[in-house]
């Protein structure tokens, strides 16, 4: 079963790239997609949303970075043949990274409030300082610190990722993310209501301002599907829709109508699962 989206165009994610960031400390910074078929990848998501890809060459092992009509929408990393900490493959999917001022000490933070360290802080050549931890509900999460590249942009249009939520069993233990990100966690309060009962969902700030969700997903969703997940916006479910199943990909949840606009959750074609948002198509009933 799918859940409500929260606000689409936040001012807290509008950023410019240079040497200074734009975001606040727990501000969605940078999301980028994990394959083992770059050019199985490159044709999905180009037919779906439109994305250029431009590759960064053998130095950065042909790493992407992905755009839509010129605005940086995010990343993409061949994965295969690569292994977690724990020897596992690493699976097609897709990750989001937080803003932080300070990677080095933010991770520190996250292992004192309970986190695993995946990844520790790395500097990615001038643009920037990244660690990737699990978080104690279980869910993978990047650190950004930004150099050159601030992270992605929104603009709005079809194509930009709109929003960010992180679905959890464990919601309570996503204080984790006051305690590390300085995150203020705003219930959304009433009308969150999913198949007749109340869904606990809050952001991270009121209004306008958050740029993330925190999703109780307990009797919702199976655990094995919690995570972070995004949102890109799109003009046509339908027209969306159409391009994905024609590409290979396949629809996991909805289409659902929200306030938010008309929500569907897709899996692309190697499994990386992720929601389109056609914000034309906002409805007022629940």
């Amino acid at each position: 079963m799918g859940a409500p989206a929260g606000p689409a165009a936040p001012a807290a994610r509008t950023t410019t790239t240079g040497a200074t960031t734009t975001r606040s400390t727990g501000t969605s910074a940078w999301l980028d997609l994990s394959t083992t078929d770059t050019a199985r990848a490159v044709q999905f998501y180009g037919g779906v949303f439109g994305w250029q890809f431009e590759d960064l060459g053998e130095g950065f092992g042909h790493d992407h970075l992905i755009r839509s009509g010129g605005a940086l929408v995010g990343g993409l990393m061949n994965v295969a043949g690569m292994t977690g900490p724990a020897g596992d493959a690493l699976p097609p999917e897709w990750g989001v990274h937080l803003s932080v001022d300070d990677a080095d000490a933010r991770t520190a933070r996250t292992q004192r409030a309970g986190a695993a360290v995946i990844v520790p802080p790395d500097a990615i050549s001038e643009t920037g300082r990244m660690a990737i931890i699990q978080d104690p509900t279980g869910a993978g999460i990047g650190l950004w610190q930004a150099g050159t590249l601030d992270g992605y942009e929104f603009t709005g249009r079809p194509g930009s990722p709109v929003w960010f939520e992180l679905m959890t069993h464990r919601y309570d233990a996503a204080a984790f993310y006051t305690a590390v990100f300085d995150a203020e966690v705003v219930p959304m309060g009433e009308g969150m209501d999913e198949g007749g009962d109340d869904v606990r969902y809050a952001t991270n700030g009121p209004g306008e301002s958050a740029s993330w969700g925190l999703c109780d997903a307990a009797g919702m969703m199976p655990e094995d599907a919690m995570g972070w997940r995004v949102h890109f916006g799109v003009e046509s479910t339908e027209q969306a829709l159409a391009s994905v199943r024609e590409l290979g990909g396949s629809v996991l949840d909805g289409p659902v109508d929200s306030p938010f606009g008309r929500i569907t959750t897709i899996a692309d074609p190697e499994g990386a699962s992720f929601r389109t948002s056609a914000m034309g198509e906002v409805t007022t009933e629940g």
